[in-house]
């Protein structure tokens, strides 16, 4: 069996369950809306498409949606299959492998010891975040987790019928459970939705060390110890930025339940490490009686996490390793004891390590009030940047706490403070994993940097502040801020030896300067934070805030990291891991594997460029390029025009009615294009198939290049090429066809609609000229996914532009036609994939 196999006997279990359960008049609708969708593709005209659509009622429509969701549901299960089958039929060294990544640095010249020190020095962390265009219910996706589990039953005789008997039955279950949440998700649903991927994370990571091991003995011909270079840390639980659901109580929760988690995975792979390891051996040892001596030290262990006592973990497994390897066990240390071994250097008795975050506003309003009350300083966020440093430095020369001891904080201090507080009890429990660094959104100047660690100060804790970069101009600014910032010898002595963290955000400053200008603003952010973190004797590491999408940095992992400027890698690379990427990277165990050792790929290949900045001629033709983006972007977003033609055109209210997030869709003010958050700004622009943020104003970036140097730049830059790659994927997810459809909702000959459609065949055309083949030629399996799935995803939006139509027509429509409209978004969230 394959793909197209798996694909036709899930639809066909679809459409009985479809015919059982609503009629063979709704099973004839939804088969005659796909004829007609497929003949309108074509270029057949589509008034008969029309005039049917437009003659469903609102619960009819809602059912057409309901059963092309599911279609979407079932083929994306029987694509993530596919590509487990697809890895475990493969043979020889994988692209993108570890393997390969030795290979390619070997070739370079590097010795087994150099790649070894290499890993030594790197961390890649990925960080579980809490914005979720993952809109499926946990029922829901339990469901498809079983039929998902079945689907490689399908394959053999004797199990085929069975199998098919339960997916069926998971299938008839689904259709009559109700898809939308009828509440939004609190943060302790979020924090589970995100942990239950670590199973299979948990399952993926003793495979991806013996990898590691396989790869130096096969390229270098030595055994090495080597570790994986991974982490990973959680914003669930303790992203406050524009978040009022996230208190210090749910942060104490989600640190609950990450050393809940990490008990179930150590136990579980401790016991497993027991069975196995049941050796002997004679007379008296350090570990024991002579009476199965390993399974003492691991029953010890065992103990030790089941009551949740802080323990040595990592040397004791380590020291077990080699006293394995003393005894002559070297396959049981390296095959049985590695499994626990993995887990336990990448997961500890803390799982994942939780970050706060918090907007700098509201931190410097904190420390504003801590000031006052102390009788410090009455008006602190009211002084200048200057005299702001002097009255945090000084501060950070003394010790005292501002807070009286043992009176209570008011609210606003608690809320600020008390999540502090949560880390601290973690770290004095589980260990210094359990925490990872304060992230301060929108962070503009040094002292918005410096005032966390008067904040942490008062609980008697230390933490490591991360600046996040966000918009054009704060990521212009970043260099000289960083610069400033570890000029400060209270800084300094705070950061010590540690390395320093920077985060660059990509979703506003797309939204600020549109695709190629944020693009190559981040690049040349990185670039020069990375000389002034040299030219200042301290080791730094980015914190990429990527999303799933073309326009908030998405794309594939290890495109992305070799994109990266050369040199500006240094002690690793942290990336945020958003909503769908979770489901798309980790549902299955060899998918996990596959996903983490091309990251890994990247990491290696990208850390080991030498710091070589690219040709002058290059840098000017980006700056001109940027340039005459960003200023097409704005024209267009600045017009007094572009907001109520967003809101006609693109379902921006109808998802802001969604029940996906604990966080708000804008943040507090009025309703403007600056504070509606990027999420929702990106999905509404893929509902409706422009894709807008993941190619606007490319057409202008390159005309100013100039195709002959672009074409150079494409083949031997590839940072060029990543970007252009990635512009491919959101050009070919757009579709004029149906583009058409939504600006009929706007307001009639609207120059703003037209504008878009000669943009972006222009834009096309530009991109094929510069790469010299069509859209996505050097990626024809996922060409031919987008392919295969346009024509099913036309019913749905036929069905949502017919119900916007209706629903905008008249006062409170939209409550009328709500459940059928959220139902469209996730089904064509579903088709589309990549949508946040």
């Amino acid at each position: 069996m394959g793909i197209r196999s798996d694909v036709n006997l899930l639809g066909r279990t679809l459409g009985q369950v479809i015919r059982e359960q609503e009629g063979e008049a709704f099973f004839d609708l939804v088969e005659r809306t796909r004829a007609l969708v497929r003949e309108a593709r074509a270029g057949e005209g589509d008034a008969e498409l029309r005039a049917m659509i437009g003659g469903l009622s609102g619960a009819e429509a809602g059912r057409l949606a309901r059963a092309f969701t599911w279609y979407f549901q079932l083929v994306n299960l029987a694509e993530e299959y596919e590509r487990v089958r697809v890895l475990r039929a493969a043979s020889g060294v994988r692209a993108q492998s570890l393997e390969g990544a030795l290979t390619e640095l070997k070739a370079q010249g590097l010795e087994a010891q150099e790649v070894e020190a290499l890993i030594e020095r790197l961390d890649l962390g990925l960080t579980f975040t809490a914005h979720p265009t993952e809109m499926r219910r946990r029922t829901v996706r339990a469901h498809l987790v079983a039929v998902a589990r079945a689907i490689p039953e399908l394959e053999s005789e004797s199990l085929r019928e069975e199998a098919l008997e339960r997916v069926a039955a998971h299938v008839e279950a689904m259709w009559t459970t109700p898809e939308l949440r009828h509440l939004k998700p609190t943060v302790l649903d979020e924090v589970k939705g995100g942990l239950s991927y670590i199973p299979n994370i948990a399952r993926a990571l003793p495979s991806l060390q013996r990898d590691l091991q396989r790869a130096f003995r096969h390229v270098y011909g030595v055994e090495s110890e080597a570790a994986l270079p991974l982490s990973f840390s959680s914003w669930m639980g303790g992203d406050r930025d524009g978040n009022p659901f996230v208190t210090p109580q749910a942060t104490r929760e989600a640190l609950g339940l990450h050393r809940d988690r990490a008990r179930e995975v150590l136990l579980g792979a401790i016991t497993q490490a027991y069975a196995d390891l049941s050796q002997e051996t004679a007379g008296q040892t350090e570990l024991g009686d002579g009476q199965e001596p390993y399974r003492q030290e691991l029953r010890a262990l065992h103990d030790a996490v089941r009551d949740g006592q802080p323990v040595e973990l990592l040397p004791r497994l380590e020291a077990l390793h080699a006293r394995l390897h003393a005894d002559g066990q070297h396959r049981s240390a390296d095959q049985l004891l590695m499994p626990l071994l993995a887990v336990a250097r990448v997961f500890g008795q803390h799982l994942v390590s939780l970050d706060i975050r918090e907007h700098s506003a509201q931190v410097g309003a904190a420390v504003a009030e801590l000031l006052r009350a102390a009788g410090v300083e009455a008006n602190y966020q009211d002084l200048p940047e200057h005299a702001k440093l002097d009255l945090l430095t000084g501060e950070l020369r003394s010790r005292r706490p501002l807070w009286p001891a043992g009176e209570a904080l008011p609210d606003a201090l608690e809320a600020a403070i008390g999540p502090v507080r949560e880390v601290r009890a973690a770290v004095q429990a589980v260990g210094p994993g359990a925490f990872g660094r304060y992230v301060i959104s929108m962070a503009e100047s040094v002292s918005d940097v410096l005032e966390p660690l008067l904040l942490a100060r008062e609980v008697g804790f230390r933490v490591l502040p991360v600046p996040l970069f966000e918009t054009l101009d704060d990521l212009r600014r970043a260099p000289q801020v960083v610069w400033e910032l570890l000029s400060v010898p209270e800084y300094r002595a705070v950061l010590g030896d540690d390395v320093q963290e920077i985060m660059l955000g990509y979703s506003d400053s797309n939204k600020d300067a549109g695709f190629l200008a944020a693009n190559w603003a981040l690049h040349e952010a990185q670039r020069k934070i990375s000389e002034v973190c040299r030219r200042a004797g301290v080791r730094w590491r980015f914190f990429h805030g990527r999303g799933t999408s073309i326009g908030r940095g998405g794309g594939p992992a290890g495109r992305a990291i070799l994109g990266q400027p050369a040199g500006t890698i240094d002690a690793g690379l942290r990336i945020t891991e958003q909503g769908e990427a979770l489901a798309d990277k980790y549902s299955h165990p060899m998918l996990a594997r596959r996903n983490l050792e091309q990251a890994l790929y990247g990491l290696l290949l990208a850390a080991a460029r030498p710091p070589v900045d690219p040709p002058a001629a290059w840098l000017a033709a980006m700056d001109r390029a940027a340039g005459a983006s960003a200023a097409a972007y704005r024209a267009l977003v600045d017009d007094p025009a572009f907001l109520p033609f967003f809101e006609a055109v693109t379902p921006i209210h109808e998802i802001a009615r969604l029940n996906i997030a604990s966080r708000p869709v804008r943040r507090p003010g009025a309703p403007t294009l600056g504070n509606l958050r990027a999420i929702p700004w990106v999905m509404s622009w893929t509902q409706n198939r422009v894709n807008l943020p993941g190619w606007y104003g490319l057409r202008e970036g390159l005309r100013e290049i100039g195709v002959d140097a672009a074409r150079e730049m494409y083949r031997d830059w590839p940072f060029f090429r990543a970007v252009l790659d990635n512009a491919q994927m959101s050009l070919a997810k757009s579709d004029p066809l149906i583009v058409v459809e939504y600006l009929r909702l706007g307001p009639d000959s609207h120059p703003t609609g037209t504008a878009l459609l000669d943009a972006y065949a222009d834009t096309v055309a530009l991109v094929q000229d510069v790469v010299g083949a069509e859209l996505m030629a050097n990626e024809p399996r996922l060409k031919e996914s987008i392919a295969l799935r346009n024509p099913y995803i036309d019913p749905l939006h036929r069905i949502q532009a017919e119900l916007l139509r209706r629903s905008r027509a008249e006062p409170g429509g939209l409550d009328e036609f709500e459940v059928p409209l959220l139902l469209s978004i996730q089904g064509i969230a579903a088709g589309v994939r990549n949508t946040g």
